[in-house]
This record gives C-alpha cells, sequence and structure tokens, in this order.
C-alpha cells in the first residue's frame, strides 16, 4: 500500500530566539517490508544527516539566527507492505537485541506494573498473541486520551492515572514485557487506516524467541502493518521522537499530520 505523507510542525516562541538546534527523525526507516518512493525534509536552515547507533535515519538543524517561529515540513510517498501477525522481518541490527530489555526512567517497572502484567500473562510473554493479549489489557485499562500530558510520564504513573496517550500505552508496554526479561523498543512513526484521520503515533516492537520482532500497535490492539508507516526506533520515546529540541528556550508547538492513501496496490520492488 502506497501512502502520501504531508508532516507540518511548527514551534512558535514567546519572545525572539537566536540559536536552536533539534534532532529530526522524520524519514521512514529502511525496513524489509517499507520503502520511500520519494521523501524531502524542508527546514528554515541547513540540516546535516547521519544514522544513529538505532540504526534511524536522523538530521540536526542548527539556527544561529533571530526567530520566532521554526516551521518543518516532512513530504513524501511511502509503500507499505502489510506484516504477518505482526512480524518486521530481517533488519541490519547495529544494537544486540538485549539492549532493548534495560529498562529505562519512562519504562520502570514497579509492584504495580508486575501484578498487572503477571495477572494478565502470568506465563510470561512468548508468543505474538501473548503480547496481543498483554496490548488488549492494557488497552482496557488505560483509556485513550490524546496529548493528555506535556511530557512523557512513567509506565507506573500511566497505569495509575487510567488514561493516557499512545506514547503512554507503548511505554506501559515495554514496562510489562522488560519485567519478563523480554526485549522491547518503542517505534515512533505515523498511523493511517480507510475512513481514519492518519496521526503521528507510537506502538512497539517486541523481541520473541523463533519468531524475531513482532511489531504491535497498543492503542488499537492490533498488529502492526501496512497502515504503520515507521520514523524510528529506540528504548523509549525519549530517542524515537520525531522531533527532539536539543538546545533552546522552549517553545509551543503545533503540528499538523496529514496522510493520504495513494494507491492499494503495492509496488514490485523488482522492477526499481
Amino acid at each position: 500500500m502506497k501512502h502520501l505523507i504531508k508532516h507540518v510542525t511548527r514551534y512558535r516562541y514567546a519572545a525572539p530566539v537566536n540559536y536552536s538546534i533539534q534532532t529530526l527523525r522524520l524519514t521512514p526507516r529502511r525496513d524489509d517490508h517499507q520503502h520511500a518512493l520519494k521523501w524531502q525534509i524542508q527546514t528554515p536552515g541547513e540540516i546535516q544527516a547521519q544514522v544513529d547507533a538505532y540504526g534511524n535515519v536522523t538530521h540536526t538543524l542548527t539556527l544561529h539566527r533571530t526567530h520566532t517561529e521554526i516551521e518543518i515540513h516532512a513530504i513524501g510517498q511511502v509503500d507499505i507492505h502489510p506484516l504477518a501477525q505482526g512480524h518486521v522481518g530481517d533488519e541490519d541490527e547495529r544494537l544486540p537485541v538485549y539492549i532493548y530489555g534495560v529498562p529505562t526512567a519512562l519504562t520502570l517497572c514497579d509492584d504495580s506494573v508486575r501484578e498487572f502484567c503477571r495477572r494478565v500473562v502470568p506465563a510470561g510473554v512468548h508468543t505474538p498473541q501473548d503480547v496481543l493479549t498483554l496490548s488488549a489489557a492494557i488497552r482496557e485499562r488505560v483509556a485513550y486520551a490524546p496529548a493528555l500530558n506535556d511530557m512523557p510520564i512513567t509506565a507506573a504513573q500511566v497505569l495509575a492515572a487510567g488514561r493516557g496517550s499512545s506514547q503512554d500505552h507503548t511505554h506501559l508496554l515495554l514496562a510489562c514485557v522488560r519485567a519478563f526479561g523480554t526485549p522491547a523498543r518503542y517505534v515512533s512513526g505515523y498511523w493511517h487506516e480507510a475512513g481514519d484521520d492518519a496521526a503521528s503515533h507510537g506502538w512497539a516492537d517486541v523481541w520473541l524467541a523463533g519468531h524475531g520482532w513482532v511489531s504491535v500497535d497498543v492503542t488499537h490492539f492490533c498488529f502492526a502493518s501496512d497502515g504503520h508507516c515507521r520514523l524510528a526506533v529506540a528504548r523509549d520515546y525519549e530517542s524515537a521522537s520525531p522531533v527532539r529540541w536539543l538546545h533552546g528556550t522552549a517553545a509551543v508547538l503545533s503540528m499538523n499530520v496529514a496522510v493520504t492513501r495513494v494507491s492499494a496496490a503495492p509496488v514490485d520492488r523488482r522492477t526499481q
């Protein structure tokens, strides 16, 4: 399935600033099932490209002049093939898988989280269905509330609040899965299905012995497939966010994502 993606991010300052740096993770990943047919990023200054430790294409935007706002456009067409039960397939692993089993500040597992995940999947997480069962339980326990928090909150806080965004759902899943010693990682990107508005979105990849990486969308309690465009993966949202502020005065953020389905017919890569 092909998607035409138009993503506009705007930062506005209360007062002029003369210096800022951002890391942009706005280029679709080069995964087996996903291929960017064309892609460009438009910014108010020059950007430098590199590939980070997780294999994400990143750009650094630095502005040395006085400015009151920043507007970033990511535009392109991406062909995404369906995933069978969320299986991502082979990829160039830059880091050992066990790195994704190490908790972060946002995915620490306390007693409340341990009790929750042991009640839902007492035997642990071993199959794609186990991951889906855990995702459905999280979605039932934590009602969806988009943009509930300005700043990320921990998995334990998400469980206690009983409400959260896709980011919060994913962090809680990562905490639960890692509590069983199973590696898992955060995925940032876009989600779009017929009849629904497109949105920036977060979901998870879980590493299962005998299966490899299995991608699951907790918010929609389903396996990720051709409606999910992957931008970046990391241990949590902080290292996978599409735009990461590195230096500069805090700004008010507004964002618009428009994703148009171009064609339901996949592209035959052998002819390209």
